[in-house]
Order: C-alpha cells, then structure tokens, then sequence
C-alpha cells in the first residue's frame, strides 16, 4: 500500500495501516523534530504526532502525506513547546557542563555564569543555540549535527566557532563583572 491508501486505511480505524506509517515515516520526522525540541521530548511530540494522525486521517486529501505528517509534527512541535513554557537549562545540567571539584559554591557560581554566557547565544532554537545544544551538551559528531540540523557540516562547523567565540566572550565579560573589574 502507498501512504494514500494507508491513511485511508487508519481513516477506518485500520491500526495495522497506523503502525506501517509509523514505520516509514517515524525515523526522519524524529531527526526533523530533534532540531526543533530538545532530544528528550522528541519521542513524547511524535507519539502525539501520530495520535494526531489517528484522529485526523479523514480529513486527509491525498497527494502529500509527507507533508501533511510534516504540518502535523509542527503543530504538535508548538502545542507541546507552549504548553511546557519557557526553556531554561536545568541547574544540574549547568553543574555537569562546569565538572566542578571544589567548592559547591563555586559551582554553583560556575553553573550560573555558564547560564549567562549560554543566552549570549541567542534564543533556544537559534542556529547557534542548537549547535552548541548538538555538539556541546549532547555530545554529537559534527556530522551528525549537521543531519540532524539539515544543514551541511561546513556551516555546523563556522557555527560551532561563533559559538565558542561567543561563549569565550560572555565568560569573560561575567569574570571581570563579577571579580571588580580587573
């Protein structure tokens, strides 16, 4: 069956026509949806993706599955970003970055400067933002990034400078703010 025909399938309550849908086209709306939400919330927006998909297939045209499955995670995509609010980066996750042995202080000091430094980068999804989400925090290949962000590896590369650049700069300046000034 082609996708056509598999939603018009689901449109009857077929799951067997959802679960082969599913499997064709989970793994690349998953990479599509993983540069828009973090990497844990991916699997939560897909799952509601095609419960989406189950609920709405009758109101399908065919012609385009790909892009109505597309439209579907977007939406899903925004719903659960609203509905979860603003995105900070937990303070545990800032204590990881910093891999502080001394003073817990210090880390926590750390922890809150390298937050600081982080929006220096721009807003959660920037280009930016993501690269060092990628790259940095997630520990991924620059390749990898560069799939997953659907961009070539040269630009995750000119984007990972800038952020370092950036990240370098801000550290800097919340140094010498906060050590007088020197």
């Amino acid at each position: 069956m082609d996708d056509d025909e598999l939603i018009t399938a689901i449109a009857a309550g077929d799951d067997t026509a959802l679960r082969e849908l599913f499997g064709r086209h989970a793994p690349w709306l998953a990479i599509r949806l993983r540069s828009l939400l973090p990497a844990t919330d991916t699997e939560d927006v897909l799952q509601e993706t095609f419960l989406a998909v189950w609920q709405g297939a009758g109101g399908y045209r065919p012609g385009s599955a790909g892009g109505w499955l597309w439209g579907i995670a977007r939406r899903q995509a925004a719903l659960f970003l609203r509905r979860r609010g603003p995105a900070t980066l937990e303070l545990h996750g800032l204590l990881a970055i910093n891999d502080s042995d001394g003073d817990p202080a210090e880390g926590v000091l750390s922890g809150v400067a390298m937050a600081r430094a982080a929006a220096a980068l721009g807003p959660d999804g920037s280009p930016e933002r993501e690269v060092w989400r990628l790259v940095y925090l997630e520990d991924r290949p620059v390749a990898e990034a560069a799939e997953l962000l659907g961009v070539p590896v040269g630009t995750v590369k000119s984007r990972a400078h800038r952020v370092r650049r950036r990240l370098r700069a801000a550290l800097h300046m919340g140094t010498a703010t906060e050590g007088g000034g020197s």
